[in-house]
């Protein structure tokens, strides 16, 4: 108590309900403050912000967590993650969020994001990429681009340090995988949005984006299967 007093440490969820029932404080009230912990330990951070320096100076930022992160569990509805891009497919990323967000530094970006990209060959982590097929499939740039982006993933499926699966459409789900989100060494959980990124600290909600991130890994293709259904969609792309 004397800490979080002090102000040297934050409360859990666990806290408030300890002293909660220590108290004998209703459960109905118990859960009420549980709910404002949760929103106080959910950071806000809008896009306008983050990207006042440019696209680069963001890449930097984010570029800080992944050489200190030990496992990071990252899925990915719509696009291939930005650690997985390669050049020409970042810079049509980049280009695109560049007309809505209105920055200019797009070949910094790319080259910020391809630095960021060395901790793949670094020893201890454990990285896993969870792509749906859709993530696969969207076409963000021309189809010799995106082809090579594929051909990008079945090369990096072979690093020790990385793990690549993909969640196919004919899977039946309990749940949906309605937006992206990674999770970092069980600490934080980054949710993007189109106006913001979340950064979620509270415990019982990165558990719940774990297990969310598990039930979807278990249900998706691994391995040489994954591999299959990548080489499978690459092919599919049209000729230029």
């Amino acid at each position: 108590m004397s800490r979080l007093e002090n102000g040297k440490q934050t409360a859990t969820a666990s806290d408030v309900r300890a002293w909660t029932e220590a108290l004998d404080v209703s459960g109905v009230a118990r859960e009420e403050l549980v709910d404002d912990l949760r929103s106080l330990r959910v950071e806000y951070a809008t896009w306008r912000q983050q990207l006042r320096a440019g696209f680069a100076s963001r890449q930097r930022v984010g570029g800080f967590l992944e050489p200190n992160a030990s496992t990071m569990r990252d899925l990915q509805t719509a696009v291939v993650p930005g650690l997985l891009q390669t050049a020409d497919y970042a810079r049509a990323v980049f280009r695109g969020l560049s007309a809505l967000q209105g920055q200019r530094d797009v070949e910094a970006a790319v080259q910020e994001r391809l630095r960021r990209q060395q901790v793949l060959y670094e020893p201890g982590h454990d990285f896993r990429f969870l792509l749906t097929e859709a993530a696969v499939r969207t076409r963000l740039c021309r189809a010799g681009v995106h082809r090579a982006q594929l051909d990008r993933l079945l090369v990096l499926a072979g690093l020790e340090s990385v793990q690549i699966a993909v969640l196919p459409w004919s899977v039946e789900l309990a749940v949906s995988p309605d937006h992206n989100f990674v999770v970092i060494d069980d600490r934080l959980v980054l949710v993007e949005t189109t106006t913001a990124e979340l950064a979620v600290r509270e415990s019982d909600d990165i558990a719940l984006y774990a297990r969310l991130f598990e039930r979807f890994w278990e249900a998706s293709a691994h391995g040489a299967h994954a591999s299959a259904l990548i080489a499978r969609i690459a092919l599919e792309l049209p000729s230029e």
